[in-house]
Formats: structure tokens, C-alpha cells, sequence
């Protein structure tokens, strides 16, 4: 899977087609929107890039709302949006990765312009469908 922002970990499979219109149709709507790369931050057992985007919080906040009652806690919770560079290594290897990132790092802005659908496969993942933003 290419480098993303995870609006949300977990939606029922069984509501695919509602999903994918929820989706069609709030992005319709969607300007393309800036998202700056704020700083490296510690996963623990990895690292991430953190991004700093007031029309992404909404925009998940919108889903959030149409999509309650699916919502495992994790989803549930506030998003904290970010890039994982690295995961599930030792702790060791993940302060040293912080440190390399956070003595280089500039933050810079990034473009907006979609939403991916994708479905888990027990291990692998599949693409189902992009959804441009209007504009």
C-alpha cells in the first residue's frame, strides 16, 4: 500500500455500497485542501509524520458523524493525522529513525485531492476506488 492519511481502520464490509456512496457524494462537494507536514513524531515502535489539516478534521468529522454506529473505539476517537514512515520495529531503531528525521526536517505542504477506498484481505489489501474531490 503507497503512503496515506487513515481516515478510519475498520468499516464493515457489508455496508461497502452505502460506504462508497456516502463517500461519491460528500466528496462531490469537497474542495481539494492543504496539508502541511508538521513534524516527526514517535509511534513507540516506530515513527510518523505528523500533518496538520483543519479541513481534513472536518471532513472526518462529517464521516464520522454519518458512520456511528459502525465505529470501532479506535475510529472513534480523534484523529491525529499522520504518515507512518516505520512500524514494528524495536524501540531502539525507532528513537534512532526520530532523531535522523527530526535533524533534517523542514515542513512542507502537500494537496488534498481524493479519498481511497480500500478493503482489507486478511493481510494483503485491495484498492476498490478513488473518490476526487470536486474542483
Amino acid at each position: 500500500m503507497p503512503a496515506h492519511l487513515t481516515l478510519f481502520h475498520a468499516l464493515p464490509g457489508d455496508q461497502s455500497g452505502q460506504i462508497a456512496r456516502e463517500l461519491g457524494a460528500i466528496c462531490q462537494k469537497q474542495k481539494a485542501f492543504d496539508l502541511t507536514a508538521t513534524a516527526p513524531r514517535s509511534l513507540g515502535r516506530g515513527v510518523a509524520i505528523g500533518f496538520a489539516s483543519p479541513e481534513l478534521v472536518a471532513l472526518r468529522q462529517a464521516l464520522s458523524r454519518e458512520w456511528r454506529d459502525w465505529l470501532t473505539p479506535q475510529d472513534s476517537a480523534k484523529i491525529a493525522p499522520h504518515v507512518t514512515v516505520q512500524n514494528k520495529v524495536a524501540p531502539q531503531a525507532a528513537r534512532a529513525l526520530l532523531a535522523e528525521l527530526q535533524a533534517g526536517f523542514a515542513p512542507f505542504t502537500m494537496r488534498g485531492e481524493g479519498l481511497n477506498l480500500w478493503r482489507y484481505l486478511g493481510g494483503p489489501w485491495r484498492h476498490e476506488r478513488l473518490f476526487r474531490f470536486a474542483g
